[in-house]
């Protein structure tokens, strides 16, 4: 996975390495590169999303079962989670809500916006342009491309879309580095290898073709139809109970 930026201006990985310490808004923190399970860098939005509503709330510290609760993860995972970063709580009182949600927002360059763009706009990808991640002040779609003359041209969700003949020379033009992929499956490896040329790192994939990137491109793989066929065979098989068992790793201290 590639490195999340720490608020220092160091990056976080997946993988352990040592760390040296310092002190931070009056919580101690770790310095030098921290390396994290990709597993907890995924929950990291969903821990930012969270808080962020809690600080709109007026919510001045929350706990890790208050958490647990709320994102439905464990309290013992989500105090795991946040050790990776340091002693990001107090025993006894918790989390900050103020200092949590910029610590993560920064963490998670909430600060800064990502220019993404949308490839193939059916039915999927116009109901995404007209989302836009409205929720989401870090992305926004910028630019759309498809090979329909009658899209071509046209503004979806005030998304301009543009013909696949432009794709190189506009997705360099504006520095877009995530693109979203709603093509039909036999033209998804086409479409990947012409990202190869530009400054592409990561293709957010909503086919069901399995891709092949050079080693500087990430992907994210989201098949709708086999998430649904996952979920209607956990329904027949497993219980609620066996699902959710809490993860058995070494604990840490509960703040």
């Amino acid at each position: 996975m590639a490195a999340l930026p720490f608020r220092n201006g160091r990056t976080i990985g997946t993988s352990s390495t040592k760390n040296l310490s310092f002190q931070l808004g009056g919580f101690h923190m770790k310095d030098e590169s921290v390396k994290i399970p990709q597993a907890t860098a995924k929950r990291l939005p969903l821990y930012y999303r969270y808080l962020r509503n809690l600080y709109t709330l007026g919510k001045q510290r929350v706990s890790s079962a208050e958490l647990s609760e709320a994102v439905k993860v464990d309290s013992a995972t989500i105090r795991r989670d946040f050790s990776y970063f340091g002693a990001l709580g107090k025993k006894g009182y918790g989390y900050n809500v103020k200092y949590l949600l910029s610590f993560f927002g920064k963490t998670l360059n909430q600060d800064e916006i990502t220019n993404v763009a949308l490839i193939g706009v059916g039915n999927l990808g116009t109901a995404l342009l007209n989302y836009n991640f409205s929720k989401n002040n870090s992305a926004r779609i910028v630019m759309a491309f498809d090979n329909d003359p009658g899209k071509v041209g046209s503004h979806v969700g005030n998304v301009p879309v543009y013909s696949m003949d432009e794709l190189r020379e506009r997705l360099c033009a504006e520095d877009v580095t995530v693109v979203i992929l709603t093509v039909p499956a036999s033209s998804a490896q086409a479409v990947t290898d012409e990202l190869a040329s530009t400054n592409v790192k990561g293709v957010l994939n909503f086919t069901p073709a399995r891709l092949n990137v050079p080693p500087d491109i990430r992907v994210h793989h989201i098949d709708l139809a086999v998430e649904l066929q996952a979920l209607i065979y956990f329904l027949k098989h497993y219980s609620n109970d066996e699902e959710n068992l809490k993860e058995t790793k070494e604990p840490v201290a509960k703040p």
